[in-house]
């Protein structure tokens, strides 16, 4: 059955299964769910930040001259260098690439928090005695798309802690102490979205190199930075809202959801003469509507 582009296939199509690349085919090529990686830490804020909460324009002490020369972040990260559709559509106007020519070259597919989502691939397996590293390393160690690299790589060692009001616990505590911090804030159904910068302790290599403050929207990089704050936190709780969602949903099911938003937000190509948020904008009303067929409601 294709509803507005999403696809639910019924269980008694399954044939025999195989796993590759910890995701599982079967002999017609379409993938199932197995459990993948994740983009959230299971661990308390307390245990890896150093203790405070930065807006965009506050001066953050991350700033490293050893960064020249030195490429340890971009070096056995593994499968975490998760892709969201504006980091693809800036690879493929960056590399002259469409998805399908990156696919299992640059990047792969993983199953990520119930969704199927791109990642930087680090590992070369046709070169196995190669050492693990992003493959837009040149052969410098230097960074070959700084200009349009993906939001991880510009966030670290910086994180986000994402805030949803509605939640009990430490998210709604960590709002209400430090609310004037929320970034991307967005009021859903009532209750107030977002999310808050910090640093995360102990992930530069660097530790004994001498640090400088920069302006944390500097270090970001990103044009109209706003904007792009509210983009994040609308993809960030569109996974999570319609992952949910789909749990009442035989695994079939979900999986053949899951490869449709995958197709709808990656794998078509963006106009590059258009604006990203306009299309992408576009793109998720209509994927919104066909879920809400399905009794998903985001």
């Amino acid at each position: 059955m294709l509803i507005n582009d999403i696809f639910i296939i019924s269980d008694k199509d399954q044939k025999t299964d195989v796993s590759i690349d910890g995701i599982v085919y079967n002999k017609r090529g379409s993938c199932f769910f197995q459990r993948g990686i994740t983009m959230q830490r299971d661990v308390s804020i307390g245990d890896i930040w150093d203790g405070r909460f930065y807006g965009s324009n506050e001066m953050v002490h991350i700033g490293c001259h050893d960064c020249e020369g030195c490429s340890d972040c971009c070096r056995n990260t593994g499968d975490s260098i998760i892709l969201d559709p504006l980091d693809m559509y800036c690879l493929t106007i960056w590399t002259h690439k469409t998805f399908e020519e990156m696919i299992e070259n640059e990047i792969e597919i993983r199953m990520v928090d119930g969704m199927i989502l791109p990642n930087i691939k680090e590992y070369d397996e046709e070169h196995p005695e190669k050492a693990e590293g992003c493959p837009f390393l040149d052969e410098n160690g230097r960074c070959s798309i700084h200009a349009f690299r993906p939001g991880f790589c510009r966030l670290f060692p910086l994180g986000r802690y994402y805030v949803d009001e509605a939640d009990e616990g430490e998210g709604a505590a960590v709002y209400r102490k430090d609310p004037g911090k929320l970034r991307g804030l967005q009021k859903v159904n009532g209750r107030i979205r977002g999310f808050q910068y910090f640093i995360q302790r102990g992930e530069c290599t660097k530790q004994d190199a001498e640090k400088y403050d920069v302006k944390l929207a500097d270090w970001l990089g990103v044009e109209n930075l706003d904007k792009y704050e509210q983009f994040i936190v609308t993809w960030h709780f569109f996974l999570k809202d319609a992952a949910a969602g789909l749990q009442r949903f035989p695994a079939r099911a979900q999986e053949q959801v899951a490869r449709s938003i995958l197709q709808i937000f990656f794998v078509q190509p963006y106009d590059r003469f258009e604006d990203f948020y306009v299309q992408f904008d576009a793109r998720l009303a209509n994927v919104k509507k066909s879920l809400a067929k399905l009794g998903i409601r985001l």
